[in-house]
């Protein structure tokens, strides 16, 4: 007989059903089992056993999708967004292009940029940045003639590598062939033999730099001396290390 739920006149009713008194209830009492498996509970008021109904299925896909977008959120927030704020805040690769910087960089050394310094900068908890000697990572002033180059049709602005000499509130001056900042000739080491041309005092502005290239040869670096000061703003870090081909500290 088939279940009834809500049974008319003359027809069985869904009910909880429980054991008829006698041999069974005393038994299923004794043994905490419920009715004897031999004897199924017998249901008074001429109404029919409820069966409950099975419990609805899921969809196939349905517990293959919820793993499958948990995952890709988890993947997300634990891979992609860490790195994300590492290689933005953090530090990042760079790749030297070009013999400005000979004989301390060559082409295709492979540094890592710390990006840190600025933000922290930026939020007045790291004052002494840049320092005079840094190998400062920045693009080219934009109302320069400097700024932008088209590589495949491209028109982008890149990134340069020099070393800042001229802090804000300095006076740089180029005499004899050499360097000067605040009237006293800076010992450069780390600079290559050649021609440079003098050039006047000039004072360093707030929130600008003056760099120059190591590599003193006539017409080799462009740097402060062709498309003048640097905004901070365009100071994407310093380079810490050069990681490849040869590990260390860059000479300051």
């Amino acid at each position: 007989m088939k279940p009834v739920v809500g049974g008319g006149a003359g027809q069985p009713r869904a009910c909880s059903c429980r054991p008829k008194a006698g041999y069974h209830g005393a038994h299923a009492r004794r043994s905490g089992l419920g009715a004897d498996p031999g004897h199924p509970a017998l249901c008074l008021d001429n109404c029919s056993a409820a069966v409950p109904r099975p419990p609805k299925a899921l969809p196939w896909n349905a517990v293959a999708d919820r793993a499958s977008s948990s995952s890709w959120r988890a993947w997300v927030l634990g891979g992609l967004l860490p790195a994300y704020l590492l290689t933005t805040f953090g530090f990042t690769l760079a790749r030297v292009r070009g013999d400005s910087m000979l004989p301390t960089l060559r082409s295709g050394d492979a540094l890592l940029l710390l990006k840190y310094p600025r933000w922290l900068h930026a939020a007045g908890l790291w004052r002494a940045y840049p320092r005079r000697g840094d190998l400062l990572v920045f693009k080219a002033p934009a109302d320069s003639g400097y700024a932008y180059e088209t590589v495949y049709g491209v028109r982008h602005r890149p990134y340069n590598i020099k070393r800042v000499l001229g802090l804000p509130g300095d006076t740089v001056a180029i005499q004899d062939g050499r360097v000067q900042v605040n009237g006293q000739v800076l010992a450069e080491s780390y600079a290559s033999e050649g021609f440079v041309q003098d050039q006047a005092a000039q004072r360093v502005p707030p929130g600008k730099v003056w760099v120059l290239g190591d590599n003193r040869r006539l017409g080799e670096s462009l740097d402060s001396r062709a498309y003048g000061l640097v905004s901070l703003r365009d100071v994407a870090g310093p380079a810490g290390l050069r990681l490849w081909p040869r590990p260390g500290l860059i000479a300051r």
